[in-house]
């Protein structure tokens, strides 16, 4: 069965560095866009970041666009989330999510994580 498994949040200060893992199995990793929402307290599901099934292009939120960037490597069936200048509105539970297409990122989600939290805060 598809798994998703994300780690590496935490607290951190603002201005701060925080990297997300996200550990795929139960389906041919390679073949799937992937991409990262969150949901901060009392708010809504934000869709924060995507990469197509090759890593060829990606996309991001203007809430987050030049502080973060995704990344994947196929071969160890992860994806990843580099969170740079952290800022106290990034405050969320970040999910990891499969899509349905090989290159397409803004819709077709199937899987979903259990999500890791992370807080920015002093």
């Amino acid at each position: 069965q598809v798994q998703l498994v994300e780690s590496g949040g935490g607290l951190a200060q603002p201005g701060g560095s925080l990297r997300l893992s996200c550990a795929a199995s139960g389906f041919t990793f390679s073949r799937y866009a992937m991409s990262w929402a969150r949901q901060a307290p009392g708010k809504g599901l934000e869709w924060v970041s995507g990469i197509y099934s090759d890593g060829s292009d990606t996309a991001y939120a203007d809430s987050v666009k030049g502080r973060f960037t995704i990344s994947r490597d196929n071969a160890k069936n992860t994806l990843y989330l580099q969170m740079n200048s952290l800022k106290p509105e990034d405050t969320a539970l970040y999910y990891c999510v499969k899509t349905v297409y090989v290159n397409y990122i803004h819709g077709g989600y199937d899987y979903w994580g259990q999500g890791t939290q992370v807080t920015v805060s002093s």
